[in-house]
């Protein structure tokens, strides 16, 4: 009898929870009314997706539809990227061994704009090659004595011998640009220098020197993304020098020095270059390969090599390990 009583108020019991979650959104905590439909308290309808397909209005499914696009024609772009640099890289090299081989004397100027991605040139094409042959030179500032000196004079002991390619990351163009702009140099000096720039170079041809210019163009808004890149970087916040940010304030003066100096200095014997660098895998790209086509270089690749055999130890005994100086083990192979 007990047993009878305690089912039928267990009963009664689940009867009025029931009936209390029909009148309230037992999911959402805040005890809210939830509308009963004509199939009970369970059949409250749910708001239907704005296009039937996940909730996703048209236009936020166009919009997502656009940025997978543009992240496989980027993907696409950045393997392409990838072979045609290994293709040059290889083409490099054969160039380098030509130059070896005829004794070449060629000297290749990288200038333009600062963060317009000369020094990513430049990294990509000496990646592959010998430093003997391929050297880079990046002068500093010039001392006291220097600035004493023929101008072109420190710049005269950089130049390549036979069978070597020396770029030069900055040049003494410095005279029509930053010196120009900031004025680091007198106007006599800089009139002496527009007069006197295409005559040396004449000279260095003459003297069996090719000498190849490249000038790297970015626009005002590539070039500050740019710049505030290289402010949160921690890796090449030491690129941003106060020249650079003097650039920004004096731009068109810069493009004005840079104006009349192609207008004095763009001669048949050592023509300008410019390469379009917003884009900076593109500009890589199209750099080296107009640089390997300066060159009418045959491909000296030598026959593949066969290694000998490696000499016997007989009679060798290696002093014991605990006599040398190890670098600490930090990072173990896994």
């Amino acid at each position: 009898m007990a047993t009878k009583k305690g089912d039928a108020a267990r009963e009664g019991d689940a009867r009025r929870g029931t009936k209390k979650r029909s009148r309230t959104h037992s999911g959402s905590g805040g005890g809210r009314p939830v509308p009963e439909g004509p199939g009970g308290a369970g059949s409250a309808k749910r708001r239907p997706a704005a296009d039937g397909k996940g909730g996703k209005s048209p236009g936020k499914r166009a919009k997502d539809g656009a940025a997978r696009e543009r992240r496989r024609a980027k993907q696409k772009f950045n393997a392409r990227y990838e072979r045609e640099l290994a293709r040059q890289h290889i083409e490099l090299v054969k160039l380098q061994e030509w130059i070896k081989h005829q004794g070449l004397k060629i000297v290749v100027i990288f200038e333009g704009r600062d963060a317009a991605g000369k020094g990513g040139v430049i990294k990509r094409i000496t990646q592959c090659l010998n430093p003997r042959v391929c050297r880079v030179v990046a002068l500093g500032t010039p001392t006291e004595r220097e600035k004493t000196q023929w101008y072109f004079q420190r710049y005269v002991p950089h130049l390549p011998a036979a069978g070597e390619m020396v770029l030069f990351d900055r040049s003494w163009y410095n005279r029509a640009g930053v010196e120009r702009v900031m004025e680091f140099c007198t106007e006599t000096e800089y009139r002496e220098f527009l007069r006197s720039c295409p005559e040396f170079e004449r000279m260095l041809v003459r003297a069996g020197i090719q000498v190849i210019k490249y000038w790297f163009s970015v626009s005002d808004e590539e070039q500050e993304k740019r710049f505030r890149a290289r402010i949160v970087d921690p890796t090449k916040r030491w690129k941003l020098s106060p020249m650079d940010l003097q650039s920004r304030a004096r731009w068109m003066e810069y493009s004005r020095a840079k104006d009349e100096m192609f207008a004095h200095t763009d001669i048949k014997q050592a023509p300008w270059y410019v390469v379009n660098a917003d884009n900076k895998k593109v500009a890589r790209l199209n750099c080296i390969g107009h640089l390997l086509s300066m060159v009418a270089y045959e491909d000296l690749t030598p026959e593949p090599i066969e290694l000998p055999p490696r000499q016997e130890a007989i009679g060798y005994v290696r002093p014991p390990v605990s006599d040398q100086t190890f670098v600490p083990d930090t990072f173990e192979a896994p």
